[in-house]
């Protein structure tokens, strides 16, 4: 029987154009000569360099996970439930950011305020959000690495340091909302017997709930995650069904655009809750949780495929968690005495007195509000050890990184809440301010994935074409914009004083320059 060669392996010049079409090799999966099988460099790599998962640790995937044959390898295949199954999981995770309780806030405030005016805002910013978190799919599936190791590997060393103490800043903000908030619900569901501070101290430990499941695997995980936001999806919807809103003004809302003078805060907030920087970074590095060979274009093409799939469902799912949650307060609140005033804090009381009787419906909006809180924290621990290790090329134990970047988190929180457990006034304020130190951030995330996807010698062919690049730097500038207009909105309200005006003026003036420079960088990346 006559010997056929594989395709591709017996013709050298074609099996090198479409080496040179696929991105940079990952250390993970470097293939010795395009022999099918781990070089050395590549295991002496592994023990030098920090990586999101072992290989051990992945999710094997039947005809995705194989990392044998050459580079190239033939057609997509065609879809499979199966697949989709083994592929669901990371985009779940990232949709916590967009329940988390500083969105909930947001919310309850929008709809409180602007009724059901803002609820076509809330779909495009999901929209919007879905854009830029599956930028931040490709780029880790496409090159085996996150976000925080390209940004070490591609920045100088002062850049790539200012970008960590960025992410870090935004991902302590969110962390004190997040912690915040299950201390607000435990005290709901505790009756008031925990105080703000002792809730903190109780959400604290969920580090330890996050290293346990985590030594059960990938999946069990990713099982506890969904357990929450099905908590969350069932205590918002029966209280979406108690409050029976109107169906006409709930479509009216969502299909015709309306903004006034008197919403833009609400507008504003809701657009400025959507991306989270340390969302960014986390989306990139759950995605290799999936044993997949970057080396491979139908392994990558397919993977995209699947993660598209389910990161859409996740984030329609948020949507309509967010939706229910918006129109649940406006159906309620909108144009009475109380829609300026109502708050995280507060919410539950107010939405007692206007639903309650003998319908608990304080306690489930504890309960949800619970869910967020716990699910959103141990994601920004899970961020974190991405971010630190990623960054800083650390390999350290898990169990360290956890307690490091809980630490971050918890010390300040704690004395947030010794000093505003008694009003929530304050704690509404401080939740506005924690909203800025996030969205000033957000340029710090954005630009640096941008430029990594646009860049040719990182995602080889899957750089994304000029019209996709077009249409993510329009998002991004907006996004920009819209955060740039809260600071500002909120430091000329705020700041009094030739002194502190003076330094917040020379602070702009450092944020703006950097931001020019990452702009600049990139651009100069992309004309090589």
């Amino acid at each position: 029987m006559p010997h056929i060669d594989p395709p591709f392996v017996g013709d050298e010049s074609t099996a090198e154009e479409a080496e040179s079409l696929l991105p940079r090799r990952s250390a993970a999966v470097d293939l010795d000569g395009g022999k099918g099988r781990r070089s050395p460099a590549a295991f002496e790599d592994d023990e030098t360099s920090e990586r999101a998962y072992e290989y051990d640790e992945k999710v094997v995937v039947v005809g995705v996970s194989d990392v044998e044959g050459v580079a190239f390898d033939g057609p997509r295949p065609p879809f499979s439930w199966r697949k989709l199954w083994l592929f669901t999981g990371p985009g779940f995770l990232m949709s916590i950011a967009f329940l988390d309780p500083g969105n909930l806030e947001g919310d309850l405030q929008a709809g409180a305020v602007a009724g059901f005016s803002l609820l076509w805002l809330l779909f495009l910013a999901t929209a919007m959000g879905l854009l830029i978190q599956m930028l931040s799919a490709r780029l880790g599936v496409a090159t085996g690495r996150h976000l925080a190791e390209l940004c070490r590997e591609e920045y100088p060393k002062w850049a790539m340091l200012a970008l960590w103490l960025m992410a870090e800043v935004a991902l302590i903000g969110a962390d004190i909302q997040e912690v915040i908030g299950s201390a607000i619900a435990i005290k709901i569901l505790s009756g008031g017997v925990f105080p703000l501070w002792t809730g903190v101290i109780i959400t604290a430990f969920d580090c330890f709930i996050f290293l346990f499941l985590e030594n059960y695997g990938v999946r069990k995980l990713e099982a506890f995650f969904a357990f929450l936001i099905a908590t969350m999806a069932f205590s918002f919807t029966w209280m979406f069904g108690e409050a029976k809103p109107s169906g006409k003004e709930l479509l009216i809302g969502l299909l015709v655009p309306k903004l006034s003078s008197k919403t833009i805060n609400q507008a504003v907030g809701i657009v400025g809750c959507v991306i989270m920087p340390h969302n960014v970074f986390l989306h990139s590095a759950l995605v290799q949780s999936r044993a997949i060979d970057p080396n491979k274009k139908s392994h990558v093409q397919e993977a995209l495929r699947y993660y598209t799939i389910e990161s859409t469902s996740a984030l329609i799912i948020s949507f309509l968690i967010n939706l229910f949650v918006t129109t649940i307060f406006a159906k309620g609140f909108y144009g009475t005495e109380e829609a300026d005033l109502i708050g995280l804090e507060n919410a539950g009381n107010y939405l007692q007195e206007k639903y309650g009787g003998l319908f608990p419906i304080l306690y489930i909006w504890g309960i949800g509000l619970l869910a967020a809180g716990q699910s959103s924290t141990i994601t920004g621990t899970y961020a974190g050890q991405f971010i630190m290790g990623g960054f800083l090329n650390l390999r350290l134990k898990k169990w360290i990184r956890s307690i490091i970047t809980r630490s971050f988190a918890i010390i300040p929180t704690i004395f947030v809440a010794l000093f505003f457990d008694t009003s929530d006034s304050a704690l509404d304020i401080l939740n506005q301010w924690l909203n800025v130190l996030q969205s000033v951030q957000i340029p710090f995330a954005l630009i640096p994935l941008l430029t990594m996807v646009s860049k040719e010698q990182i995602m080889g062919a899957f750089k994304i074409g000029p019209i996709y690049q077009a249409l993510t730097w329009v998002v991004a500038a907006l996004l920009i914009t819209i955060n740039s207009y809260l600071l500002i909105n909120f430091s000329s309200s705020g700041i009094q004083g030739l002194l502190l005006g003076s330094i917040v003026c020379a602070i702009i003036a450092l944020y703006m320059a950097f931001i020019i420079y990452l702009i600049l960088h990139g651009t100069q990346y992309r004309s090589r």
